[in-house]
């Protein structure tokens, strides 16, 4: 009996100390709550409020305005420096297809430098009685209004239709941009065959229909330009100029080889 009312005292002893643990441990789990959320208020709020961005400067756009940029990073000024991700900045103007790269740069207080590398019109596009700049992939950048601009080569065709002849006429283009032909040019139209493959591009250069053929487009534009001063030379009336063989010229309507 004595040894049963020794262990009812010692139980009803450890009752206030086990309540009082449990008290400390709420109120320490309370504090760290307490301490975690507002320690994530004030960095919210300093976001938000600390470092305001006040001057927004890009450098490097031509083609898109600042107000558009603006709207595609969907920003106003009003944001903290702190708040802007990099990241999402960056993935929102990517979507763009003028915009082929993009950096930013973070200088404390107040001003947000934004560097633009835009995509180059590479060509024109006409399908489907509309005309677009494109660049260097063939990527669509924007629909043209008006005219076309002199400078650039014109592409006849859908490439949806045929996109193997699509990239050889690519590499076509890069190859005249690289050896300076379309500079001495006045109007290169180069034309997609429909239905057709690599072998049978053609295009129209100052009015005259050349048919190139698929590869080797160095060589045959260096022909080329030597076939017309000859022809000149001569004063030849021609028809179309037939490159796509590999060691001779074909000039029509005369049955002539030329070289």
């Amino acid at each position: 009996m004595r040894n049963n009312r020794r262990i009812n005292k010692q139980g009803a002893a450890t009752r206030p100390k086990k309540r009082r643990c449990l008290l400390k441990l709420f109120a320490l789990v309370l504090l760290i709550t307490g301490a975690y959320w507002g320690a994530k208020y004030a960095v919210d709020t300093a976001r938000r409020t600390l470092f305001q961005v006040k001057e927004i400067v890009f450098s490097g756009n031509k083609h898109i305005s600042e107000s558009e940029l603006k709207t595609i990073m969907g920003i106003n000024g009003n944001e903290s420096l702190l708040g802007l991700s990099s990241k999402e900045l960056k993935a929102r103007l990517l979507k763009s297809p003028w915009i082929k790269a993009v950096s930013f740069r973070k200088d404390f207080p107040h001003k947000f430098t934004v560097r633009i590398e835009e995509s180059m019109p590479y060509a024109l596009l006409e399908m489907n009685g509309r005309t677009f700049f494109i660049d260097d992939k063939g990527n669509r950048l924007e629909e043209l209004k008006g005219e076309g601009i002199p400078f650039l080569p014109v592409i006849s065709g859908d490439p949806f239709k045929n996109s193997s002849v699509f990239s050889e006429v690519l590499n076509l283009v890069r190859t005249m941009k690289d050896k300076g032909f379309i500079a001495v040019k006045d109007r290169i139209e180069i034309i997609i065959p429909h239905g057709a493959g690599p072998e049978d591009i053609s295009m129209q250069v100052d009015g005259m229909l050349v048919k190139v053929g698929h590869g080797e487009y160095e060589e045959k534009l260096q022909r080329l330009l030597e076939l017309e001063d000859e022809i000149m030379r001569r004063g030849i009336p021609v028809d179309y100029i037939d490159l796509r063989f590999a060691n001779k010229v074909i000039v029509k309507p005369i049955n002539e080889v030329i070289r």
